[in-house]
């Protein structure tokens, strides 16, 4: 009996002990596993200079080639309805960097120097140094002569030439404000600038870095001029190239300071006259897929680095280009093609991947929303707002439409059905995406609109900053 007993005992002593193991390699597991998700994440910071909403996975442009930012669409969530604050860099950039907008600031332009007037704003770069994060910069983020050297601790200029100037073979382009011709090149990728910028951004994945870390890598391309080696023009024969829908005098129910934007008797009035729609067409589509493939190179080099499953990724273009829409051409103008941009936001864990987001929000809302993804203590004064919650749910219901500044008082307020737009001389445009997705039939004049008008007017700024100094030299109005 008593050994009976005390072979019981000795069994249940040993049947606790395996117990107690068992239950410490749980809670080891927890605890490693909760470190894990803990961990800080990186930041793949990508802007495109001039990249309208002509990617694959937004259905724009039939047969335009983005094979790797579709693959970011797919790995995280993409947003129909993202737009700029300006449609322009200086003033895009210098907003969504600062969380300042251009009416707040009064730095409309391109050639508005904006740290003068706005000399205690937080840059995003400043903000990850502030909460420890190494932080490094390469090619175009903000605008070119206003990169200031106190957001980063390191960071690397474009290449003086943006593509080699012996290798041009110049097609009959058309003069402008900056020259406004394409081309193919006899060259290989690697003399490029972008692929020089790309490199900066891949080799800087391959380091070993002890802190989490911030990497902005701005690509150049489809900004003007467009040219690009000679495969990228291949993927386009001309023959296949299609302009942009459009229907004649399409500005014929624009005010006049709409009208005026247009600057319809310039590039339009050469392309046109020259029969070069066709030409400027796949000029920029070849840019496209050349800034594409430089894409896929950083993001082939995150996939193989150690940083791929802590690494937030935002990608975006800093504004919208117009190629022959509403006779326009370039950025400058408030309507859709000029301020829709792509934005795709991955980050493992946190984005449900091959993800999409129909509701309207902001290039300066990624300022807030990387605090709140990485954790950051909020931030007074940020005129913008977390699209985190939309991150986790994107059929989530949201009230904040998206406003678009071009000058001194010219905004453009547009949610998920209207665009509202007014000029400072009391000229208005309103648009019914519902049933006219082109923008061509202006219903501002309707008056069973007033109300609807005086409703999404409330969302227009209050403060039109008088224009920030401005400063005439090399590259400050460079478009």
């Amino acid at each position: 009996m008593l050994n009976f007993t005390s072979s019981k005992m000795v069994i249940n002593s040993n049947n606790f002990r395996f117990k107690k193991g068992l239950l410490f390699l749980i809670l080891l597991a927890c605890t490693l596993c909760h470190a894990q998700q803990k961990k800080p994440y990186n930041v793949l910071f990508i802007a495109v200079d001039d990249l309208n909403d002509w990617v694959g996975a937004y259905g724009k442009h039939a047969g335009v080639k983005t094979p790797n930012i579709d693959r970011l669409a797919k790995q995280g969530m993409l947003f129909t309805r993202a737009y700029c604050s300006a449609p322009s860099c200086n003033p895009s950039r210098a907003s969504m960097l600062t969380g300042v907008r251009p009416s707040t600031s009064g730095v409309y332009l391109n050639d508005q120097p904006w740290r003068p007037v706005i000399p205690n704003a937080v840059t995003i770069p400043q903000c990850f140094t502030q909460n420890g994060y190494d932080v490094m910069g390469t090619g175009k983020i903000f605008h070119d002569v206003y990169n200031e050297k106190a957001s980063w601790p390191v960071f690397y200029p474009v290449p003086k030439s943006l593509e080699p100037p012996d290798a041009k073979k110049k097609v009959k382009g058309v003069a402008g404000r900056q020259p406004f011709d394409w081309g193919p090149l006899d060259v290989e990728d690697s003399l490029m600038a972008d692929f020089k910028i790309a490199q900066r951004g891949i080799e800087y994945l391959q380091q070993d870095h002890s802190k989490p870390f911030f990497l902005a890598v701005g690509i150049i391309k489809p900004h003007l001029s467009w040219y690009v080696p000679q495969k990228y023009f291949d993927m386009y024969p001309l023959a296949n190239v299609k302009r942009p829908l459009v229907i004649p005098n399409d500005l014929g129910d624009v005010p006049p300071e709409g009208v005026k934007m247009a600057r319809q008797q310039g590039d339009h009035k050469r392309i046109t006259e020259n029969n070069l729609w066709e030409n400027a067409v796949q000029g920029y589509i070849a840019s496209i897929t050349f800034a594409d493939a430089q894409i896929g190179r950083l993001l082939d080099a995150l996939d193989k680095s150690k940083y791929k499953q802590n690494t937030i990724v935002v990608l975006f273009g800093d504004h919208g280009w117009n190629l022959g829409e509403k006779e326009h051409w370039r950025k400058f103008a408030l309507w859709e093609e000029s301020t829709h941009v792509p934005l795709i936001i991955s980050a493992p864990g946190m984005v449900k991947p091959n993800s999409v987001c129909n509701r309207t929000v902001n290039l300066m809302d990624v300022y807030p929303t990387l605090i709140d993804m990485c954790n950051f203590p909020a931030r007074k004064g940020l005129e913008a707002v977390s699209i985190l919650p939309l991150l986790k749910n994107p059929k989530l219901e949201w009230n904040h439409p998206s406003v678009t500044t071009w000058q001194r008082n010219n905004h453009s307020v547009r949610t998920e059905r209207w665009r509202y737009t007014r000029y400072n001389n009391g000229g208005e445009e309103l648009y019914d995406h519902n049933t006219d997705p082109h923008e061509w039939k202006n219903l501002a004049s309707d008056p069973k609109l007033a109300g609807l008008k005086k409703q999404l007017a409330e969302w227009m700024p209050k403060v039109n900053a008088a224009n920030a100094p401005s400063e005439n030299r090399p590259g400050s109005n460079g478009e």
